[in-house]
């Protein structure tokens, strides 16, 4: 089990849940907007999310923190649902995106809050794809064509999804998804885990945490800082967009 997390900083408007006494002794307080589009990334101190070509390179920017797991458990627990790319569902053939699965030691206190509000067990998982990379075969899908087109109208996308009332969707889509969404205005609020270590750039792209978009200079998307925690040497943030 991990240490508690250490609070350096937090608003004091945040919500604020009714929590177990576990999660509350770790985390501290806890509490999401009734409708709203967390996404959870971990990055290397040099700004690094992804090596393509390396199996759960997540894993390795973090260095296998223990405490990173703990939050995307933690995200996962308070999602209605979990939203993923289509790069993502292929690197993962066999992913279930449970909340069990990514921190156990603290599975019963994570269904003693979905038990809490109302949730079923597990949240459910959406794949955001055109089709051309689609496996109907993964065990996590169900398919809800949103619109025709070699592209997804992510707009259309997420009302679908509120229409099936998943008010709390966690998105841990990739940089290019993510880019897309904060380029629609989609996203409310990023969790960011900074790990402590450096992961380098030579000529194989690394992938950062927005890709496939530009934004500056023609475009300023900022994120306002609400909260800061620390376990170990790892920081992890909070921000809203």
């Amino acid at each position: 089990m991990i240490e508690p997390f250490t609070v350096l900083a937090e608003d004091d408007d945040l919500p604020r849940w009714n929590v177990p006494a576990e999660i509350e002794r770790l985390y501290g307080r806890l509490g999401l907007a009734d409708e709203c589009v967390v996404a959870n990334f971990v990055e290397s101190l040099d700004g690094i999310v992804a090596i393509p070509g390396l199996p759960r390179s997540h894993a390795v920017v973090s260095d296998d923190s223990e405490a990173d797991r703990f939050v995307l458990a933690l995200l996962r627990a308070c999602a209605d649902i979990v939203l993923v790319g289509a790069g993502t569902l292929a690197a993962s053939p066999k992913g279930t995106w449970r909340v069990d699965t990514a921190y156990p030691e603290a599975a019963e206190a994570f269904t003693e809050l979905r038990t809490a509000r109302g949730l079923p067990e597990q949240p459910r998982v959406a794949v955001v794809t055109s089709g051309r990379s689609f496996t109907p075969s993964h065990p996590v899908l169900e398919v809800v064509p949103v619109n025709e087109g070699a592209s997804v109208d992510l707009r259309a996308a997420f009302a679908a999804l509120r229409e099936r009332g998943h008010g709390v969707i966690v998105s841990e889509a990739g940089p290019t998804l993510f880019g897309q969404l904060v380029a629609a205005e989609l996203v409310d609020e990023l969790f960011l885990t900074v790990s402590p270590l450096l992961a380098g750039r030579a000529l194989a792209p690394r992938l950062g945490l927005v890709d496939g978009i530009e934004l500056l200079p023609d475009r300023r998307v900022t994120g306002r800082l609400q909260s800061v925690r620390a376990n170990e040497s790892h920081l992890f943030l909070r921000y809203a967009l």
